[in-house]
Parts: C-alpha cells; sequence; structure tokens
C-alpha cells in the first residue's frame, strides 16, 4: 500500500468512526499531536536512497512539531506511552486513541511518496481526536529531493495546515432578547409572564450555547432596547443596536405563536456595517408549551448556526 493510499485509509476509517458522533466545540487552543509519517518511493531510481530519505523525514515532522509548538494559535501535545506506543502502521483508531491519551484534540498525520526523480507528493491531514472528522485533507506537490526541497515542502505544508486549525478571532456577536411575534387567536391579550419567562429562558439558553462555543464575543444588547418594544419588523434597528455596541455582527430569535402550544422557532444573524442579513433560519412548525421554547432555540442555533458554519465576516 503507497503512503498515500494508507493515510487515505487513516482518514476514511477516522470518517467511519465519526459516524453518528456529536460535534465538539472549541473554547481554547486546539490541542495538536503531530503523528508519525510515512514514506515511499516509487520512482524506480536504482540508488538505495532509504537512509537519505528516512533522515529528511524525521526532518521534516520535526520541524512540523517545533512549527506548531511554536504558533501561539495552537498547543503541541507529545504522547508519553513511549515504546508502548501502537505501532505507526496500527489501526487509526489505536493511533486516534494515543491522541486521545496524550490530551490531544487534534491529530495532524501524513506521508510523503516520491513518484520520479525531480517529484514528490506531500499528503497531509488533520484528524479531531473527539469526533474524528477529517478537519484538514490536502495533496502537495514538490520538487526536488534535497535537504532544500524538503525543507520548503515543509515550511509551506505546516503553515497551511497550521492556518487551517486555528481558531478564528471570535465575532464581536450583539446577542438581542428572543422577542414574541404571537399571530394566535389569543394574540389582543398580549404577553403573560409565562411568555416573558420563556423568551428570557431562550436567550439565556442561545447565550451559553454561543459562549462555549467559542466563536463568539458576546455582547449582551437587552439594555439597548426600550422596554417592552419589539424590533423584529424594523429591519434596520438590529444593525443600529449592533454598531452602537461596536459589534461585527446581531443575533434577534424570534418565536412565532401560531396557537396556543404551536410555534415557530426564529433567528436571524445581520452584519453590523451594512445590516445586510447573513443568515436567516427557523425551526418549521413545532408543538409544545412555553418552556420548550429555549430546547428549540438551542437546537435550532447549533444546527444551523454552528454545526451548519452559516455565519462568516
Amino acid at each position: 500500500m503507497s503512503a498515500l493510499r494508507a493515510i487515505g485509509w487513516f482518514i476514511l476509517c477516522a470518517s467511519l468512526l465519526a459516524a453518528g458522533e456529536v460535534r465538539a466545540t472549541a473554547v481554547q487552543v486546539p490541542a495538536v499531536m503531530v503523528d508519525d509519517f510515512s514514506y515511499l518511493d516509487t520512482s524506480g531510481e536504482p540508488a538505495d536512497q532509504t537512509a537519505a530519505h528516512q533522515r529528511r523525514l524525521a526532518a521534516f515532522v520535526t520541524a512540523l512539531r517545533r512549527d506548531v509548538a511554536s504558533d501561539q494559535r495552537l498547543r503541541l501535545v507529545s504522547p508519553s506511552c513511549g515504546a508502548s506506543c501502537p505501532a505507526p502502521d496500527a489501526p487509526p483508531a489505536a493511533r486516534l486513541q494515543m491522541a486521545a491519551e496524550a490530551g490531544a484534540g487534534i491529530v495532524i498525520t501524513g506521508g510523503v511518496q516520491k513518484l520520479s526523480t525531480l517529484v514528490q507528493w506531500a499528503r497531509a491531514a488533520a484528524v479531531d481526536v473527539t469526533s474524528n472528522r477529517v478537519l484538514f485533507d490536502k495533496l502537495f506537490t514538490f520538487r526536488g529531493d534535497s535537504d532544500e526541497a524538503w525543507q520548503r515542502a515543509e515550511a509551506f505544508v505546516s503553515r497551511q495546515v497550521r492556518d487551517a486549525l486555528a481558531l478564528p478571532e471570535p465575532i464581536r456577536l450583539a446577542l438581542l432578547p428572543f422577542e414574541l411575534d404571537d399571530t394566535s387567536a389569543g394574540a389582543a391579550l398580549g404577553q403573560t409572564d409565562t411568555d416573558r419567562k420563556g423568551l428570557q429562558d431562550a436567550t439565556d439558553a442561545v447565550r451559553q450555547l454561543l459562549a462555549e462555543s467559542g466563536r463568539y464575543r458576546l455582547i449582551d444588547a437587552a439594555a439597548e432596547i426600550e422596554p417592552g418594544r419589539s424590533i423584529h419588523d424594523c429591519d434596520d434597528c438590529e444593525a443600529r443596536v449592533a454598531r452602537a455596541l461596536d459589534a461585527q455582527q446581531s443575533l434577534l430569535g424570534i418565536v412565532r405563536r401560531i396557537g396556543r402550544t404551536e410555534y415557530i422557532i426564529g433567528f436571524r444573524v445581520r452584519q453590523a456595517n451594512t445590516g445586510a442579513l447573513v443568515t436567516t433560519e427557523d425551526s418549521g412548525l413545532r408543538l409544545g408549551a412555553n418552556e420548550s421554547w429555549s430546547r428549540g432555540a438551542v437546537r435550532l442555533v447549533r444546527e444551523r448556526l454552528l454545526d451548519g458554519d452559516g455565519v462568516n465576516r
């Protein structure tokens, strides 16, 4: 099996293991383990270059580990199992378990294959240890088989992998209180204490979810809205509030009540500087009492905003 096919098998197995797993949220600097890389020479050259290739491969992996260690966006971890560590060609699950025991959240692995005198392939991949999702997988081509050529290749591959794994700066998000859009037959009676509690619970639950995701720096916008006033029918109000708080985006949640126990949960995100919609989502018709609003809001935001990667800068 070629080096690149072997790493492909590792990635495939990790993907299969990921089925049914819940996506992990990143709330701190990612802990990364750089696994050993494999090497295969299929160039057909008559000279035996095994020793030189193993030396250059070891230098490649050492440099990659050094780059991760010096990158303040990442944290390098190393296995402590020593001689009892699984062999490099052990099943992917065993290598991932080794990484987990070392405290790694991500494993970088890969392989290099020499195709001809001047052309080599390097494949690098990163796998999330908790969810077994493939976070990065890319094939690189580089020319030459000298120390300098390998060093240039490592520098390029390293930068690409590290940039892909580093967490972006959190988006400054103005979180607006959830609002009720009552279209039921009892709308004329106004909001009840139970309604207000349900809306507050939904806001608090979404606030906690977003804070734990690590993707946002939340700014509470409740104080910027006049008590008793709804702004879901005012397109520019959300962006104006966000700009006043020096936020980059705003998020407004809406519970649209259809009947006594029928409702739709929705939210929308806007760019503060332009007021343009970034994304708008809703749950579809749901059944339940007011205490179910917070659960529905959390599920919707998690699936459509966080897991769906629906918001960009």
